[in-house]
């Protein structure tokens, strides 16, 4: 099993993102919040699509930030990969920071679900269900949420991103969802990791794509930036019954 992964780049690169939204065109409002669940204070930052409507529903993302999962990296994840998509498709995305410094699949995890039932009194959910995606450690947090708390989810991204203790009880547990795997063909280990854990995903029946991203490392620039489209075609195919 791969090691978690922190990369200071991940902290450089979400302070020179939010100072490029600073000068950038007018883009979806990005609403930070904290709540206090399961004893500790949970911050977050809430995308919302632009002419928001409240008593609307719109399709909802749950996103997960790389490295330590500070709002520092928040800020960062939100500009390279969910603002403009979210504002142009009409989506909500939601991005917790770690609470007290505890990545997602190392305690952090325990505000859910409770996190997810209060998203959804507060914004209205289409079919009460999110896409979960991250990148890096965020792409095994999701996975990791997503097999602990299945009925929640449409599909489950990882760019890159696994399960984690891949036991049967948590890979069927995925059964039913369309997972998206996104790795660098430069990045080794994680990619022969995702190879494997796709194909044994495949021998189950389980609907899964693996793309290999030509060139990249483990900083995937094919999915930021315009590249971000990529993210949201799989979400909405999800809706429709993704292909294999």
């Amino acid at each position: 099993m791969i090691s978690k992964y922190i990369d200071s780049a991940f902290v450089s690169l979400a302070g020179a993102a939010v100072l490029l939204a600073a000068s950038g065109s007018a883009a979806a409002e990005v609403v930070e919040k904290s709540k206090n669940i399961a004893g500790v204070s949970v911050h977050y930052k809430v995308v919302l699509p632009s002419h928001y409507d409240a008593a609307k529903a719109y399709p909802g993302v749950l996103a997960f930030g790389g490295g330590p999962q500070t709002m520092n990296i928040v800020d960062g994840a939100i500009q390279r990969n969910w603002r403009d998509e979210a504002e142009r498709r009409g989506y909500i995305v939601v991005i917790p920071a770690a609470p007290d410094g505890q990545l997602f699949f190392e305690g952090g995890e325990r505000i859910f679900p409770e996190f997810l039932t209060k998203i959804l009194a507060d914004y209205k959910i289409a079919d009460n269900k999110f896409h979960i995606a991250g990148q890096s450690n965020g792409g095994i947090s999701a996975f990791h949420v997503a097999a602990t708390y299945p009925q929640y989810f449409w599909s489950v991204t990882g760019f890159p991103g696994y399960l984690p203790d891949a036991t049967p009880a948590r890979v069927g547990a995925l059964a039913k969802m369309c997972i998206n795997m996104h790795v660098g063909e430069l990045d080794t280990g994680w990619k022969e990791e995702m190879q494997q854990q796709a194909a044994q995903f495949r021998a189950k029946g389980m609907t899964v794509r693996i793309t290999v991203e030509k060139g990249q490392s483990h900083r995937l620039d094919t999915l930021a930036g315009d590249g971000a489209a990529r993210l949201f075609n799989q979400f909405e195919e999800a809706r429709q019954g993704c292909s294999k």
